[in-house]
């Protein structure tokens, strides 16, 4: 079934890079624009990527949109045939996200031989946290003597990691960075 999108403006914009990919795009607008629920494209990002799962590459496609109210990062994936679906399948995931509920927005750049001067950045890394999703890495703790054997428990970290992405004008071309920043930029101006 073909979303009912506008062909012009963003949604246009968006229908259009979808088709690009050729990663059945009917299959992934329909669960974006699903999600979209008709409101307004302020800005999106649209990242397609391999993964590799012992002999096979599988592709997997992730679209960040951002509408005035909400942040929606779709993923799709495909698998293939198992016990309960043999034949090859897709699975998308769409999550909705209240702008109010986002406590951070983490850009990271990396910049290739800074004593250069500037230019333009090699990698970025957005990390957007709302406490959907939290991990905690632990690890043996120690103490300063390095004659001690005590079991000193455990340490570990926290963290909140809902949604994360990385680019890099290597791997996916020297526009997606610029591309992930500006969606970094108008994500960050939203979000109070």
């Amino acid at each position: 079934m073909r979303s009912k999108t506008s062909d012009t403006g963003p949604a246009g914009d968006l229908r259009r890079a979808i088709d690009h990919t050729g990663y059945y795009p009917e299959v992934v607008s329909d669960g974006v624009f699903s999600a979209v629920g008709g409101e307004e494209l302020v800005a999106y990002y649209l990242h397609h990527e391999p993964t590799f799962d012992r002999d096979e590459v599988r592709r997997h496609l992730t679209v960040a949109v951002l509408t005035p109210t909400r942040l929606i990062p779709a993923h799709t994936d495909e698998h293939p045939g198992d016990d309960l679906l043999p034949d090859p399948y897709t699975s998308t995931s769409t999550e909705a996200v209240s702008l109010t509920t986002i406590r951070s927005v983490v850009v990271t750049r990396m910049i290739a031989n800074p004593t250069a001067g500037p230019s333009s950045p090699a990698e970025a890394v957005v990390t957007v946290g709302w406490g959907g999703v939290g991990r905690v890495d632990l690890e043996p703790a120690g103490c300063a003597d390095p004659e001690c054997d005590a079991d000193h428990g455990y340490t570990g970290v926290i963290a909140g990691d809902d949604f994360s992405l990385r680019v890099s004008a290597a791997a996916d071309g020297g526009d997606a960075v610029g591309k992930l920043l500006g969606f970094a930029e108008a994500l960050s101006s939203l979000t109070r």
